[in-house]
């Protein structure tokens, strides 16, 4: 869809990279920009390689850390770079290959339909398959972070998002110091007090097993979000308001838009 840019964070992500984006350049959209956060494998070379295609579409471009800074950086140099270059909608998607590329369209549809919302693709479906302690930390990480937003969210740790760029535009784009995964709780923490709504779009939950561990690391990740929220929390007086909110599992809470939404698609 014109307008949306495609941002791929990538740490050592050499057995995936090239189908990932292989898989996003099969869609509609302006401009794929990957950033190689100091691999230490071959992920930079095979980039260099879809880089010299050429011939095909979208356009492709390269950003590389030389040393591993966490995801946290890496999307922010993405977003940075996507603004830029004059993106209405960015498109956050991992480079492990437990996202579907097909499914940003369904994410582009519920942007049209909620300009200012931010969209996640939540992996509702199958939700089972993910591993228990893995399941474990993102709810407890849902539970805190719906707290501070004010309104239930499911799978507030979903890497595979669509931030408006407008919504993008009033936030603070600095990762804090080792801010690591917290970076994306904090866009969707202060996107929300910035007046953005965030509607979610159910996709499969997919881990597969041949493929690396992932880089999330359940106690510490999760220990790092508590903190943040918790901070943000306190500053607020502990928001209860916000937490009555987010218990709500009624027609305004996420479920309920994600039920309207695979409805409508």
């Amino acid at each position: 869809m014109k307008g949306t840019i495609v941002v791929i964070p990538a740490f050592n992500e050499a057995r995936t990279i090239r189908e990932v984006v292989t898989a996003v350049r099969r869609l509609d959209v302006d401009r794929i920009i990957l950033v190689d956060d100091g691999s230490t494998d071959a992920t930079a070379t095979l980039i260099h390689t879809l880089e010299m295609q050429h011939d095909a579409a979208p356009i492709l471009e390269l950003i590389r850390h030389r040393t591993n800074r966490g995801k946290g950086f890496a999307l922010a140099s993405g977003i940075a770079h996507a603004l830029a270059c004059g993106g209405r909608r960015i498109v956050t998607i991992d480079a492990d290959g437990q996202h579907c590329a097909g499914d940003i369209p369904r994410l582009e549809r519920a942007a049209m339909r909620a300009p200012e919302a931010i969209v996640i693709a939540a992996r509702i479906e199958a939700r089972d398959a993910a591993p228990p302690l893995r399941r474990f930390a993102n709810e407890v990480a849902d539970f805190w972070i719906s707290w501070a937003c004010g309104r239930r969210i499911d799978d507030t740790q979903s890497g595979f998002r669509l931030y408006p760029a407008a919504v993008l535009a009033r936030l603070r784009l600095r990762p804090r110091p080792n801010a690591g995964f917290a970076f994306e709780t904090e866009l969707l923490i202060d996107g929300v007090a910035a007046g953005a709504e965030v509607h979610g779009v159910p996709i499969m939950t997919r881990y597969l097993p041949d493929r690396r561990l992932s880089h999330y690391r359940p106690w510490r990740d999760t220990w790092s979000i508590i903190r943040l929220v918790g901070a943000k929390l306190l500053r607020r007086g502990l928001y209860p308001t916000g937490l009555l909110r987010s218990l709500d599992r009624g027609g305004g809470s996420a479920k309920g838009r994600i039920a309207a939404l695979r409805d409508i698609d």
